[in-house]
């Protein structure tokens, strides 16, 4: 098993550094070929890639923070990530089949799913 950290970010790893998660692989950019079935994956991924993580057995922990619309874009610190209450939330994402003929966000009609 390996423990996965994924960012570019030099102030969410100083912040994960700060924590007292074994990791046995920090990376800028992740490739889901390499994770394997029962690794721990913590980040801030897109859904199309924590997705493949899961489809893989490996579980996923995203980096949740609400961030300020006035500091969205740039470079937070590990103080930042601190302060807006920066932490891992465990998810198990699945795909879904795509319909035909179903809700699309371009015809104004979509039906949120609750």
């Amino acid at each position: 098993m390996t423990r996965w950290f994924i960012s570019r970010h030099p102030g969410a790893c100083e912040w994960m550094a700060q924590r007292s998660i074994a990791i046995d692989q920090v990376v800028a950019h992740l490739d889901p070929l390499h994770v394997a079935r029962d690794d721990i994956v913590y980040g801030s991924l897109p859904v199309n890639l924590a997705v493949q993580v899961c489809e893989r057995g490996a579980r996923y922990f995203h980096l949740s923070l609400v961030i300020p619309f006035e500091l969205r874009g740039k470079e937070l610190s590990a103080g930042q990530l601190a302060t807006m209450g920066a932490r891992f939330e465990e998810f198990d994402i699945s795909r879904t089949v795509e319909r035909p003929g179903g809700p699309s966000c371009h015809d104004g009609h979509a039906k949120r799913s609750h």
